[in-house]
């Protein structure tokens, strides 16, 4: 199982390529910024000008907002190859960011304005798909956040986000899946809605039944097929 989240591999176009200059051998695009954040950076914050999108090339991103009590709600984390703030690029001129960009680790990105991305896309055919794909698959993964938080109690959200995670990011090992780079237990609690104690209970839980095992580095799934009959277990 190879990770899915690298979604330029489906359109066969060099995303990454496209993004970032210094993998062009003509020395194209040069105008491209690459930026470097330290872990803990904020790289954009609510409010700013929604004038740039960005390609993380390396770390990871906490895509998030800030609550009525001020207090923050992770939406998505992302990784190598995935792209943030391409809302600017259907928003109006003058509007601002509504979320919060943040730097989990040592993170470069490649930034584009959304002149070059206009650019870009009348360039490079499949750009536009591209671009289109990633906003519906958004809108389809908040879709389905919002139902699990309606319909689904705690456990069975835990559950079922740690099965998309290996899904989407894992890759095969023998018979297990592997997610490296697994997150702490406090962010799989912001993403689904659940208290920290709530998630450490319930993975502890499954390792002792050997679905699956975990340290601060990576997550094993043993059985995404048990893993996957655990969310219809009832709480």
């Amino acid at each position: 199982m190879e990770p899915t989240n690298a979604l330029w591999h489906l359109e066969n176009i060099d995303v990454s390529g496209i993004f970032c200059p210094k993998k062009i051998e003509n020395g194209g695009l040069e105008q491209q910024t690459h930026r470097d954040f330290k872990r803990g950076e904020y790289i954009f914050l609510p409010d700013e000008d929604a004038d740039k999108v960005y390609f993380v090339f390396e770390g990871r991103v906490r895509i998030g907002t800030y609550g009525e009590d001020g207090k923050e709600i992770t939406k998505t984390i992302l990784g190598p190859g995935e792209v943030f703030g391409e809302l600017s690029i259907i928003s109006d001129a003058r509007e601002k960011r509504r979320d919060f960009a943040y730097a989990m680790e040592k993170t470069t990105t490649c930034v584009l304005t959304i002149d070059q991305i206009k650019s870009l896309m009348r360039e490079y055919n499949g750009f536009s798909l591209f671009l289109m794909k990633i906003m519906g698959r958004r809108v389809l993964q908040m879709e389905k956040r919002l139902e699990s938080l309606v319909f689904k109690d705690s456990r069975t959200r835990i559950i079922e986000f740690l099965y998309n995670l290996a899904t989407e990011k894992g890759q095969r090992v023998g018979y297990e899946v592997v997610v490296r780079k697994f997150i702490t237990h406090q962010e799989i609690a912001n993403l689904t809605a659940t208290s920290r104690q709530t998630v450490t209970t319930l993975l502890n839980e499954l390792r002792n039944d050997n679905v699956l095992t975990f340290d601060r580095k990576r997550l094993l799934i043993r059985d995404m097929d048990l893993l996957k009959k655990e969310m219809d277990k009832p709480a």
